[in-house]
């Protein structure tokens, strides 16, 4: 079956049993039923609650050098009905803008330290965390920010043109998917504060072509075999490693949560569903889907994948995932109950494998209340 025809298939009642049948009565086609609704909004709610007793007085999470660790969990807030919301949005908000800088990015300086203060990764991140909160107040920041993270994208005459690295620093040669993505997600969630600006002002963006064309570079191509249609961290560093095709040429790993990251950068870049980028992606997803693990990366990032996943296959509009079997995965029920059942008995969760900072457990449990709520939705 091709991936146009996987695209279409409805698993309809023709092909059910009655058990199936029943189930299907109780459940929304690619929803969750009443009973596991409310175990995620539970689940939610303890996450939250251990959240609000983590935040510190100065509002901060975590490691208060990178503000972004702020604003993961505070977005997980913006989102919620918490009874307690506005106190613990408001003091992360401070903090937050405690760290705007004078060239209008918000992070905070450290010398000696290779990518400084990841600059343009911290603020990609705050800005959209301000945007969520509906304050029309930070409009001038989150302007400003826009202005800092669109000077930060990379025109070398390179394989890293167009994308986005930790920092603003344009000479440097280094770009990548993960900075690419966040950048994207920013620039395109905040795009309506260009509204506001000053008229005298020119309105800024991205110069998105670049940035498709160096996305579309990351994507493994039919010639990389079984790993075409997925996407490897930058042109240089794969992360999940090589592997050699069936005509002998080494290529990039694809794993699980750049795809998804390339797939849901794609759209923002207002790609097509249907152009060959996104529909190959989108099949090499399911050809390799598993949320045991991060696919190509073990137990790396595997909450940033849980995070990922929820948000990009929710705007590509995907309710399930065609199986080997010929069966559809109703996907959002599989990852509430996965997720769910990894929370600990204290409301937090935790990477056991502590690369890319998981082992933080405000990290972790951010990213995985921000993909309940968008599950709960």
């Amino acid at each position: 079956m091709g991936l146009a025809a996987a695209l279409a298939i409805v698993f309809t009642s023709s092909g059910q049993s009655a058990d199936d049948s029943a189930k299907g009565a109780m459940q929304p086609a690619g929803g969750l039923d009443p009973a596991l609704r409310k175990e995620v909004l539970q689940s939610i709610d303890r996450g939250l609650t251990w959240l609000a007793t983590q935040q510190r007085e100065d509002g901060s999470w975590s490691d208060t050098n990178f503000p972004a660790l702020t604003a993961l969990p505070l977005q997980a807030f913006t989102a919620s009905e918490f009874k307690d919301r506005q106190k613990v949005v408001d003091k992360a908000v401070k903090f937050i803008l405690s760290c705007v800088q004078a060239n209008g990015g918000i992070y905070r300086e450290m010398q000696g330290r290779k990518g400084g203060g990841l600059s343009n990764y911290n603020t990609a991140i705050c800005m959209t965390a301000l945007h969520s909160t509906g304050n029309s107040a930070h409009n001038k920041v989150i302007l400003d920010a826009r202005k800092f993270v669109a000077g930060a994208q990379y025109f070398g005459d390179d394989e890293y043109k167009g994308g986005f690295g930790y920092d603003k620093d344009t000479q440097r040669a280094y770009t990548d998917a993960l900075n690419t993505f966040y950048t994207v997600e920013a620039i395109k969630t905040t795009a309506n504060v260009e509204d506001s600006r000053d008229r005298s002002e020119k309105r800024v963006d991205i110069n998105w072509d670049e940035t498709v064309k160096y996305i579309s570079r990351l994507q493994n191509k039919p010639e990389a075999g079984d790993q075409a249609g997925g996407f490897y961290y930058n042109p240089t560093d794969p992360k999940a490693g090589t592997v050699t095709n069936n005509s002998g040429k080494v290529v990039f790993r694809s794993y699980g949560s750049i795809t998804y990251s390339g797939l849901l950068a794609l759209i923002h870049a207002n790609v097509s569903k249907d152009d060959v980028r996104v529909r190959s992606t989108f099949d090499w997803a399911t050809r390799n889907w598993t949320i045991d693990e991060n696919p190509g990366m073990g137990q790396q990032a595997l909450f940033f994948f849980y995070n990922v996943l929820s948000k990009s296959l929710t705007a590509f509009g995907q309710d399930t995932i065609p199986a080997k079997d010929g069966k559809q995965i109703n996907w959002k029920v599989e990852l509430a109950k996965k997720i769910i059942s990894m929370q600990d008995s204290n409301g937090c969760w935790e990477n056991k494998v502590n690369r890319y900072w998981e082992g933080d457990k405000v990290l972790a449990t951010a990213y995985c209340l921000v993909a309940l709520e968008k599950l709960a939705k």
